[in-house]
């Protein structure tokens, strides 16, 4: 297989045929290449479940937002926007006067609440775009409908449209000037078949604009970086290792598969190769690794952002990150990215990572 591995290597950019050789190699036992109908809809309804629910998906931690503010927005601040819902504006706006379309209309892949949708409308609107739609997909209906009541509650119902419906089998009966996927895709099992019918019905002129998670699946460590966090998780004190999402004390870290039950990460390392083969990239972002483990949801909680020693080990962190990512020995986990079915006039790579440099190689 190191054979293999190494020959695939060399020459995975000749044909398409030997690149998907080489997306499956480095995959390994990682990859979930196809569900059972049984298996999927025991999962799509764990995935209802877990969200039916959840009003805020996007509720983070303290030290996360001293992390993002600290270190990601001035990335974004390079290309005139300084967080996620005006980087989403801003490029559907700029679709719009490229596609020459008055009245564009949007669609967002795996919606949710409905929430970004809602503020990136209102940001259209200060921006002098008036007649437009964004149609909001999702599988679940009861976050569409806390969508819908937002949009009222917020004076844009008129740019809203609910749609529910599975991104898995989604089959668009129109062009939209540009789509957008904020953290959906690592939701995603038909990545293939979602990325085609998106690049079929992409305006040539427009951009589809994602923001998503591009590591191991599941969300587990690559091995390099698993051991980057053990060393760093030495460190912590013991009332740092609690778990809240799991709700369980960690001594040792667990390099836990979040995809066991719902979609959560069940294809996240197929996302940009993906990618890589159907578009190009006007713009990329590509950032984090080791420094996931510390600022989410699990054990950001412990952290406290206003605590000298919290924000020194989160700035230790990440600069093992950076360090990382320019030397090659790390491979980003997160990225903002704006991509094209036709060649852009130019490519943009925050930090000179260009999407390929992100694609995590097989170890022999």
């Amino acid at each position: 297989m190191n054979y293999l591995h190494r020959k695939a290597r060399q020459i995975k950019n000749s044909v398409p045929l030997l690149r998907r050789l080489y997306a499956r190699l480095q995959r390994g036992n990682d990859q979930p290449s196809s569900l059972s109908s049984t298996d999927y809809e025991t999962r799509l309804a764990s995935e209802t479940r877990t969200y039916k629910d959840v009003e805020d998906i996007n509720v983070l931690p303290g030290i996360f937002h001293y992390w993002s503010n600290k270190y990601l927005r001035p990335m974004l601040e390079e290309y005139g926007v300084s967080n996620p819902d005006q980087f989403f504006a801003k490029y559907l706006f700029e679709s719009a006067e490229k596609c020459g379309h008055a009245a564009p209309t949007f669609v967002s892949i795996g919606a949710g609440n409905c929430d970004t949708e809602v503020r990136v409308a209102k940001l259209l609107k200060d921006a002098g775009l008036q007649c437009f739609s964004i149609e909001c997909l999702d599988m679940n209906r009861h976050m569409l409908q806390r969508g819908s009541e937002m949009a009222v509650r917020e004076g844009v119902a008129e740019h809203i449209a609910v749609v529910e419906g599975d991104f898995n089998q989604w089959r668009a009966n129109k062009q939209y000037v540009a789509v957008m996927a904020n953290q959906s895709l690592h939701h995603v099992v038909n990545l293939e078949g979602l990325f085609d019918e998106i690049k079929r019905v992409l305006n040539p002129k427009g951009y589809f604009v994602a923001s998503d998670m591009i590591g191991r699946n599941g969300h587990q460590r690559w091995p390099e970086a698993l051991t980057a966090v053990e060393n760093f998780w030495r460190e912590l004190p013991k009332e740092y290792r609690y778990n809240h999402q799991l709700n369980r004390h960690e001594d040792v870290y667990k390099n836990w598969d979040c995809s066991i039950e719902g979609f959560e990460g069940i294809r996240a390392q197929d996302i940009l190769p993906l990618l890589i083969e159907r578009f190009d990239f006007h713009l990329f972002i590509g950032f984090a690794n080791v420094i996931d483990i510390f600022v989410d949801r699990s054990f950001g909680h412990n952290f406290k952002a206003d605590e000298e020693w919290d924000r020194a080990f989160i700035d230790r962190v990440h600069a093992f990150d950076e360090a990382g990512l320019s030397g090659g020995t790390l491979t980003p986990t997160h990225m903002m990215a704006v991509l094209t079915t036709q060649p852009p006039s130019q490519n943009f790579y925050a930090r000179g990572l260009s999407p390929r440099m992100s694609i995590r190689m097989p170890r022999s």
